[in-house]
């Protein structure tokens, strides 16, 4: 029979530190343990027995500082894991000086966000401060030497961040990277309906799945989120309706790609998004995340319905990386440039103004001048108004990272001629700058707009114009946590009442289960709202808080 220590585990939990004393050495200081006299009457020691010592750890007491890179999936994850934080008792600060801990949650799509995050660990020891590592970059690689002794947590652990946390500031090094399953099914990730502190309490960004179908040769990313796992429709829309009743006018919906959505589960991405449409509010609206085109191509008709619908965002990203069907091939993408042609002309023929985004790589292996002349063709055929413009980065452990290389001055060549060529054009982006306004935010207005550029347009609010309110509540203040509602906030918990606190410095201990345990009611309003007409414009003035605690960067 094997030994226990044998066994195996899927989680890599409270590994020990260096630092930390073997059993025999803790053996070897305790027989050299004295007791120590106190002298009673001392005043010094009649002061230390009224306050804690300057050393002791109470957990749940300390700053943290939050930063994130990446997409808007993991900016979700950082919601999240803020929220449950400070649910806990732990004060978010965006001060990083101040912090006691850095949560540092990171990207890993190209090789600039991981030397940020590099640099910022380092920058982080050099102060003294405990660090806790999230997302895709310790995910894929937890045995890279700059990470040894840090502790981690996993992209689909983010709703046990207290525990990591607490035994971080307690010294310890821990480790969650497993993944969520039910019955060996692998799930979407931690809960939905967990706590979290909003970026922007008028946005609720939803990650509907984790994970893709896909096997690019160029990304990280997938080494961290795995293959497909989608949340199931009702949690989903539930999550959805519960942000609406704390103010929310706006749903993003994220994740590696939503066009592959419920392809593991039975279901589709037109599906959801009916479902979803149903429990919108009249007013606020539904934006949905990136979808690569062999996804979308057989939704096709569905989904123009869904974006022309009033409450659907006539807006979609859609991937192309280059117009080379050779280069696409090497980079294993499962399409060619005809199916993403067929994608945008369509859209674009039935919903009229529909804003189309896109993405390309620059000096892929093997990608010759021939091959970047059709990607600035296809560039000057269709004017994206949108465009992310991405000079090739090897990742390592990736396939495209042993293929022959491009040369750098070409890489970096190619970047400034396509991003000339997209500073040539000047497409509106649908964007309306009005006059700053704390009255106007989350509020719909008519406007006059006076001026138009690449990216935005300029409105002035037309006088006496009617100011329409999209939410159906009062949205939660900046660094609220979202899920704890008055209810729960007042729920007693072993004889104790519970009351409602700022959430940056609650300075009570929740207990750990509590809001995890009890479901998050929704409750029905009756009576419509109608959408306000406007001759111009219609603006939803969503102006985005800075959290600075919460740092994102691309």
């Amino acid at each position: 029979m094997p030994a226990a220590c044998d066994s195996v585990l899927e989680d890599i939990e409270d590994i020990v530190s260096a630092e930390d004393l073997k059993p025999h050495d803790r053996q070897f200081v305790r027989k050299n343990v004295f007791p120590k006299v106190r002298k009673r009457n001392s005043q010094k020691n009649i002061q230390a027995d009224d306050d804690p010592p300057s050393d002791s750890i109470i957990p749940g007491a300390q700053k943290i500082w939050i930063r994130t890179w990446g997409c808007s999936h993991n900016n979700s994850d950082g919601e999240y894991m803020a929220g449950q934080l400070a649910a806990y008792g732990y004060k978010i600060t965006d001060n990083s000086a101040e912090a006691d801990l850095w949560l540092l949650n990171s990207c890993t799509v190209k090789n600039p966000a991981e030397d940020h995050f590099r640099n910022s660990i380092k920058k982080a020891q050099e102060g003294k401060k405990k660090v806790v590592l999230a997302g895709c970059v310790p995910q894929a690689q937890p045995r890279q030497d700059y990470l040894k002794g840090l502790s981690i947590i996993g992209v689909q652990q983010i709703d046990r961040v207290v525990e990591v946390v607490e035994e971080t500031i307690k010294g310890h090094s821990v480790r969650l990277l497993g993944q969520k399953k039910d019955n060996g099914k692998r799930l979407g990730g931690a809960r939905l309906d967990l706590p979290k502190i909003r970026k922007n309490p008028l946005i609720e960004i939803i990650s509907i799945n984790t994970g893709c179908l896909n096997a690019c040769t160029y990304c990280k990313t997938k080494h961290a989120r795995g293959d497909l796992a989608s949340y199931p429709i009702e949690e989903l829309v539930n999550r959805a309706k519960q942000s609406f009743q704390e103010g929310v006018c706006e749903i993003w919906l994220t994740s590696e790609d939503t066009g592959a959505y419920g392809r593991d589960i039975g279901t589709d991405l037109p599906t959801l998004l009916w479902k979803l449409v149903e429990a919108i509010p009249e007013g606020a609206m539904l934006r949905l995340g990136m979808t690569n085109p062999p996804y979308i191509l057989e939704h096709l008709e569905e989904m123009a319905k869904i974006l022309n619908h009033p409450r659907v965002y006539a807006f979609l990203h859609i991937p192309v990386q280059s117009a080379s069907d050779s280069v696409l091939m090497d980079m294993k993408r499962e399409y060619c440039v005809a199916d993403f042609k067929q994608v945008v002309d369509f859209l674009k023929e039935k919903v009229p103004g529909i804003t189309i985004a896109t993405d390309i790589i620059c000096g892929f292996p093997g990608e010759t001048d021939e091959d970047f002349q059709e990607t600035m063709k296809l560039v000057e055929q269709y004017r994206f108004p949108s465009l992310f413009i991405n000079q090739f980065y090897p990742r390592p452990g990736t396939p495209a990272a042993k293929m022959h290389q491009v040369p750098p001055a070409v890489k970096k060549q190619r970047t400034k001629d396509l991003s000339q060529l997209f500073h040539s054009y000047n497409p509106y982006d649908h964007k309306v700058l009005v006059p700053k306004d704390p009255l106007l935010m989350g509020k719909m207005v008519e406007v006059n707009i006076y001026e138009a550029g690449k990216h935005f347009m300029k409105g002035q609010p037309v006088s006496d114009a009617r100011v329409y309110t999209a939410s159906i509540t009062r949205p939660l203040a900046k660094g609220e946590v979202s899920g704890l509602t008055e209810e729960f906030r007042h729920a007693p918990q072993n004889g104790t009442n519970w009351k409602a606190q700022p959430s940056a410095e609650m300075p009570v201990k929740t207990p750990l289960g509590w809001w995890m345990a009890l479901p998050l009611p929704w409750q029905q309003e009756g009576g419509g709202l109608k959408i306000l007409s406007v001759s111009l414009a219609l603006l939803a003035v969503l102006v985005m808080f800075y959290y600075g605690g919460m740092k994102t960067e691309l």
